[in-house]
């Protein structure tokens, strides 16, 4: 029984990449979060801040609104043309719309941002909620995406969130095919 090796050595000589692996399976079995999990935990915390900051822009110049937006537009279409230039024009209605009902849209952007934090919390402390949350979250957008990249003139940022997201739900459904969750 002395000849036996101990439970954290390697059955063999391994190279570094099988030790790098089989440490990677344990970490997960040991219910820590594998590192593709932890970036999109990291994507969910940059989500939420950008919703946080939305939010300050809109609490700091809901009365303003049209000047700011008028010239923030004109900035951008001097330095960028017409980069994004959908974007641009959706953000901006978007925007006069926010400012008629400040309140209203504060609220809403709060939630949502509690919600990637919390996504992002349990994603990092690796949740078993988190987890379904994620793909079911990302999943059920997949069609109305593909949808509007199809009747709708090409975008290559809509291509690039659609992208993003089929990355992600593979990501997170192959973390919890490996954890047996599925």
């Amino acid at each position: 029984m002395a000849n036996l090796p101990q439970r954290d050595e390697p059955l063999e000589p391994s190279s570094k990449g099988s030790r790098h692996a089989r440490l990677g399976r344990d970490n997960r079995l040991r219910g820590e979060s594998s590192e593709s999990i932890k970036a999109v935990a990291v994507y969910e915390v940059a989500k939420g801040i950008g919703a946080l900051l939305g939010a300050g822009a809109l609490w700091l110049w809901h009365t303003d609104l049209e000047r700011w937006l008028a010239t923030a537009t004109a900035t951008w279409q001097q330095n960028f043309g017409h980069l994004l230039a959908p974007q641009v024009e959706s953000t901006v209605r978007i925007a006069q719309q926010a400012s008629k009902n400040w309140p209203l849209f504060l609220l809403l952007i709060f939630i949502y941002a509690a919600i990637r934090f919390i996504e992002a919390y349990g994603l990092w402390q690796d949740k078993t909620w988190a987890y379904w949350f994620s793909v079911i979250g990302y999943g059920i957008f997949i069609p109305i995406e593909l949808y509007y990249l199809l009747a709708r003139p090409f975008d290559w940022f809509k291509l690039a969130i659609f992208v993003l997201n089929i990355i992600i739900v593979i990501v997170v459904y192959r973390n919890m095919k490996q954890k047996g969750l599925i």
